[in-house]
């Protein structure tokens, strides 16, 4: 036996996860990890759940900005973002549409409890469809049964700053009620280009438990984001300028490059109440209803014909704006979003024996709408209509648009399961189906729009089937046969996109089938002193969809496009290895293999890319991470250096991301346990890139070929240039944090 006292602390560190905190102990038949609470309170306080989690085998996570606020892109086994299920709470809290996960919006770093990382395998009950690769779920921490508080102050370069203050109600009366309530704010330069960020978020959390295991519980959060957007560049950009490519800081008249042009807003509001019964005899009930709202405008610029500009396909006439030049009139686009998700998740499980079986249902009604208007620029680059009150009117009274988009989605999914328990307990079996059914349509309300309203609905079977054997208490074995599912992400796969500078639209929907994958996964893992958990992965995918971005011609606003690559196989390996803490320290090490690679030829209008076995984009066959922890309770640390290996940006592998290496640390102690209100107050001092490494960390836009090849049928097929998400800069801050 091995007992680890673990130590006391304000901000949820004991000190008894192994690695650090990096490796919480697994049971499932799959491959998953988790952070707790002695990992992620020792990190920066303003970092987001993808950069929480970027160390975890296989993860390969885009930094983009040391505030960890605007940085949403990380890739798991070749799989974006997008094609990764997010939960929160049981919820599911990224876009309901083009799956972008805003991971920064939902809850700040000192409230949350554990993330847990599912690569490649998603639950069967997730209410979720688009987790072909894998699943990401985070919770929040409980609220303390004493009352009390959090406060923790931070300041680093760049003029960041951060004040978070939470209140714990404690155990309210004899009610079985308990909560908390937090406030903090977020402000800073950004560490390239121009401008600022600010973010303002609340948490709280109240649960209420009676009865031997019965829980009530509601969740809420609520964030207001606003950021300068940075520029992206392409890799002959980004050779010829490094860091120093990005917006302007000063405007000349026409210049669409100019930063305070480029902003983004991310707002929403976050709402989840689960709810357990246990209902006798074996039965429990559960249930999740949900609501998660988005909303925000974004903006970017556009040199519009005075004379010559378009409403659709139709010719929108003089603009009759004021500061024309050579014909041109230089006005800021502001695109505007409101997207609304409401369900409700619900099981009923009955155990018998040695036997478990499982029903749920799930029902999601989901609602998009985003428009854009253009507000013109004088000769200095101010922009009176900031707010998008005061927009371009043409002569027939209308608003001069790009597009005009509504979506609206029901999804209804049915799941069966059964899990059985042999051999005292040794031999675990699980088998079960999900059904999803998703009802989606879109319409543009553009004149010229083919078409103007689309209607799709998709159907999808997904079976599952796992096994797991313990050799000893500590020793396990595991097998599984999944299946997943994505329906194609974005309005754009479904009708068209318009810009005032084309008379034709500028995006055309596509024929997308969903996305399918079937995987098989095979692994060990042991826990003890030391923790070992090691797998090896198989995952066919049919109609496997590549989203990626890229400006609109002479612009600076982005668009997807989403591109069906047709089959891929995707294989490889992934290991983690973690210490209990010994003599105050805790190492730990994760790595994966990957080979992924396409199954088909890629179409280019009537012919073909010779893409047939070439390596997937976004697929580094190698990535790895190594940390250790030390903390006697007095004095803390941990040190993480990730690698990831070279990655191709295109199908035809002719343009590739070099590699990297960055390393963070952090350093801290913990002052005496109490100090007058104060309680286990500490300072801490976290580094981000601490070589000051200049480096691209990810692709943001894919292309299909980077130059022009003759196709299969021999057209000449010309390439375009991918473009690339920039790495952070070196950070450094300061935080002083207590128990209150």
């Amino acid at each position: 036996m091995t007992v680890h006292a673990g130590i006391t602390s304000a901000n949820g560190v004991t000190n008894t996860t192994p690695g650090g905190g990096m490796m919480g102990v697994q049971r499932v038949p799959r491959s998953q990890s988790t952070v707790t609470r002695d990992y992620l309170a020792k990190q920066s306080p303003t970092a987001n759940i993808n950069e929480l989690i970027s160390a975890m085998p296989g993860v390969a996570y885009q930094s983009q900005d040391i505030m960890g606020a605007t940085g949403d892109a990380l890739s798991m086994r070749g799989m974006n973002e997008s094609e990764v299920g997010y939960l929160f709470e049981g919820a599911p809290v990224a876009d309901a549409f083009n799956y972008e996960p805003f991971t920064s919006t939902y809850v700040d770093n000192e409230n949350i409890g554990s993330i847990t990382v599912a690569q490649g395998s998603p639950d069967l009950t997730a209410p979720l469809y688009n987790t072909v690769g894998g699943q990401i779920s985070a919770k929040m921490i409980d609220p303390s049964h004493k009352m009390g508080g959090y406060l923790d102050l931070m300041g680093g370069n760049y003029s960041v700053n951060k004040e978070f203050v939470r209140f714990d109600t404690g155990d309210i009366g004899h009610s079985g009620i308990r909560g908390f309530l937090s406030f903090s704010n977020t402000h800073g330069h950004m560490d390239r280009g121009f401008g600022v960020l600010r973010r303002y978020h609340t948490d709280a959390k109240f649960v209420k438990e009676w009865g031997k295991s019965n829980s009530f519980g509601v969740v809420f959060s609520y964030t207001r984001l606003f950021w300068n957007s940075v520029r992206r560049p392409s890799m002959a950009q980004w050779k010829e300028y490094g860091r120093s490519f990005n917006f302007n800081e000063e405007y000349t008249p026409g210049d669409t490059a100019y930063y305070k042009f480029q902003t983004k807003n991310r707002n929403g509001i976050t709402i989840v109440a689960p709810l357990h019964l246990d209902l006798g005899s074996g039965l429990s009930f559960n249930a999740t209803p949900y609501f998660v709202l988005q909303y925000s405008p974004a903006t970017g610029a556009s040199n519009l014909s005075a004379d010559g500009s378009y409403y659709g396909t139709e010719p929108a006439g003089p603009l009759n704006q004021p500061y024309t030049v050579n014909g041109k009139v230089t006005a800021m686009g502001i695109g505007y979003y409101n997207a609304k998700n409401s369900g409700l998740t619900t099981s009923l499980d009955w155990k018998r024996g040695n036997n478990t079986l499982s029903f749920g249902y799930w029902y999601s009604y989901a609602t998009h709408w985003e428009e854009n208007s253009y507000s013109t620029v004088d000769l200095n680059g101010n922009v009176a209509n900031m707010d998008g009150k005061y927009p371009i009117i043409l002569q027939n009274g209308k608003v001069l648009r790009g597009y005009n988009l509504n979506l609206l989605q029901q999804t209804n999914a049915l799941f069966l399961s059964d899990r059985l328990n042999l051999l005292k307990n040794r031999l675990h079996l699980e088998a079960g189906i999900k059904a999803a059914m998703v009802s989606r349509q879109a319409t543009e309300d553009m004149p010229g729009a083919d078409p103007y309203k689309s209607v799709r609905n998709y159907f999808e079977p997904l079976p599952q089937v796992a096994a797991s054997f313990d050799i000893t208490q500590r020793d396990q074995v595991y097998f599984n046969a999944t299946t997943a599912f994505r329906v194609p992400g974005s309005s754009e796969t479904q009708v068209q996109d318009f810009d005032p500078s084309s008379s034709t639209a500028v995006s055309q929907p596509g024929s997308l089938k969903p996305e399918y994958t079937i995987g098989e996964e095979i692994g060990f893992r042991h826990h003890g002193l030391y923790n070992v958990s090691a797998s090896l992965f198989n995952l066919n995918l049919t109609n496997h969809q590549v989203t990626s971005s890229g400006y609109i011609a002479g612009t600076t606003t982005l668009i997807d496009q989403t591109m069906n690559v047709g089959g891929e196989t995707v294989r490889g390996a992934q290991v983690e290895f973690g210490l209990q803490p010994w003599h105050h320290f805790s190492p730990y090490v994760s790595g994966q293999y990957l080979d992924a690679r396409i199954d088909n030829n890629y179409q280019v209008g009537n012919d073909y890319l010779r893409t047939k076995g070439k390596t997937a984009v976004q697929s580094p066959h190698f990535t790895a991470s190594l940390g250790l922890s030390y903390d006697d309770g007095r004095f803390f640390g941990n040190f993480q250096l990730r690698y990831l290996s070279s990655q191709y940006a295109t199908f035809m592998n002719d343009e590739k991301m070099p590699g990297y290496v960055v390393a963070n640390t952090t350093l801290g102690y913990r002052l005496a346990p109490k100090f007058g209100i104060f309680k286990h107050p500490q300072i801490q001092l976290n580094m981000q890139n601490m070589g000051g490494n200049n480096y691209l960390s990810g692709i943001a836009g894919v292309t299909a070929n980077a130059r022009s090849y003759k196709g299969i049928y021999g057209t000449t097929i010309s390439g375009s240039s991918p473009n690339y998400n920039v790495g952070s800069n070196f950070g450094i801050m300061a935080s002083i944090s207590t128990g209150l």
